[in-house]
C-alpha cells in the first residue's frame, strides 16, 4: 500500500475493509424491527380509522378499501425502514450538533480537515507518496489550484513553532521531506472563513508505505481538537471519514472507525466545547460500509448520557 492511499488517512482508497458479519446481521434486524413497528403502527392507525368511516364504504368496494390499506402500510413500513444518507444528533451539553452525510468535502461551507502523514509530504512522485485519488491530492488541486510551492510555503510557515523528532537522511528517503513531526501535529492553513487543519494520523516509512494504529489515531484526534478548540472559533468544521486506507487499521471497519472519531470528539467536547458543529462527510460509495441507522442510536445514547 503506498504512502498516497494513507498519507491524508485518505477515505478515497478503493481498499474498503469487509464488515463483519455480525455488524451486518444488527443493522438488518434493526431495519427488519423498524419495518414490522412502523406497518403495525400504520395498520394501527387504519384500523381506528376504518371503524368510524366503514359503515359508510359500500360493500362492493370494501375489498379494494382492505387491499389499498395492506398496501399503503407496507409502503409505510418499507419508506421508514429504508437506509438512511444523513444522520444529525444536537447535544446540550455543551451545545453542539453532530451530523454524518454523504457528499462532496470541499463544498462544505465549514473549516476543513485533511490528514497528512508525519513528514507533511506534499509531491505526489507519480502516485508514491501522494495517491491522485485521496483527499490531500483535492486539496492541492482544489484549494491550491495545483500550486505545490504555495502550500509547501503555507505548511513550512504552519509548522515551524513546532519541533520535529526526527531527520531522515536523503540517502534513506529519496523522495519527499525529510522532517518528521510527532503524530497529532496540526499545520492551520489558509485563512477565515475556510481554515484548512491538516493533522498528522500516520507515519510514512522510508519505502513510502504508510501505517498507524488506534492509538495513532486517537492521539491525532487529540491534536486536532485541541488545534480547533485554539483557532476554529466554534465556527462548523467538516472532515472525511479517518482511517480507512491505513493498513494497520484495516482490521476497524468504517462503523468502528467513526464511532471511534465521534465519542473521541464527544470526549473532548465535554470538557470544553470544540464547535458548534461537526460534520463528517463520507462518500456516496463508503455508505454501504456504514450503518446509519446504527449510527443514529449510538449517537443518541451519547446525546442522553448524564452530560446531556
Amino acid at each position: 500500500m503506498s504512502s498516497g492511499d494513507s498519507a491524508g488517512l485518505d477515505p478515497m482508497s478503493p481498499m474498503a475493509p469487509i464488515r463483519p458479519r455480525n455488524a451486518l446481521r444488527r443493522g438488518t434486524r434493526r431495519a427488519r424491527q423498524a419495518f414490522v413497528r412502523d406497518t403495525m403502527v400504520a395498520f394501527g392507525g387504519l384500523s381506528a380509522v376504518s371503524q368510524v368511516v366503514g359503515p359508510f364504504v359500500p360493500s362492493g368496494a370494501s375489498g379494494a378499501v382492505v387491499g389499498l390499506s395492506v398496501g399503503a402500510c407496507l409502503g409505510w413500513g418499507l419508506l421508514r425502514a429504508r437506509p438512511a444518507v444523513r444522520v444529525r444528533q444536537d447535544f446540550r451539553r455543551p451545545e453542539m450538533t453532530v451530523v454524518v452525510e454523504t457528499g462532496d468535502l470541499f463544498d462544505q461551507p465549514a473549516h476543513l480537515v485533511v490528514g497528512f502523514c508525519d513528514t507533511f509530504d506534499t509531491l505526489s512522485a507519480g502516485g508514491r507518496l501522494i495517491n491522485g485519488d485521496s483527499v490531500q491530492a483535492q486539496l492541492l488541486d482544489r484549494r491550491y489550484d495545483g500550486d505545490v510551492h504555495r502550500l509547501d510555503a503555507e505548511l513550512d510557515a504552519a509548522l515551524a513553532p513546532a519541533e520535529p523528532v526526527a531527520r531522515e537522511a536523503r540517502a534513506d528517503k529519496p523522495l519527499g521531506k525529510l522532517d518528521r513531526y510527532p503524530v497529532g501535529t496540526v499545520a492551520v492553513l489558509g485563512t477565515r472563513p475556510r481554515l484548512v487543519f491538516g493533522v498528522a494520523y500516520s507515519r510514512i516509512g522510508n519505502d513510502y508505505v504508510a501505517s498507524s494504529g488506534v492509538e495513532d489515531l486517537w492521539r491525532g484526534l487529540a491534536g486536532l481538537w485541541d488545534a480547533l478548540r485554539a483557532h476554529a472559533q466554534l465556527e462548523r468544521v467538516a472532515m472525511p471519514l479517518v482511517g480507512s486506507g491505513l493498513a494497520r487499521l484495516g482490521h476497524l471497519d468504517r462503523d468502528s472507525l467513526l464511532r471511534l472519531v465521534l465519542m473521541s470528539f464527544v470526549a473532548r467536547s465535554r470538557e470544553a466545547p470544540i464547535c458548534r458543529e461537526l460534520r463528517v462527510v463520507v462518500r456516496p460509495g463508503e455508505l454501504e460500509g456504514i450503518d446509519m441507522r446504527e449510527l443514529a442510536a449510538f449517537l443518541a445514547a451519547l446525546a442522553s448520557g448524564p452530560q446531556r
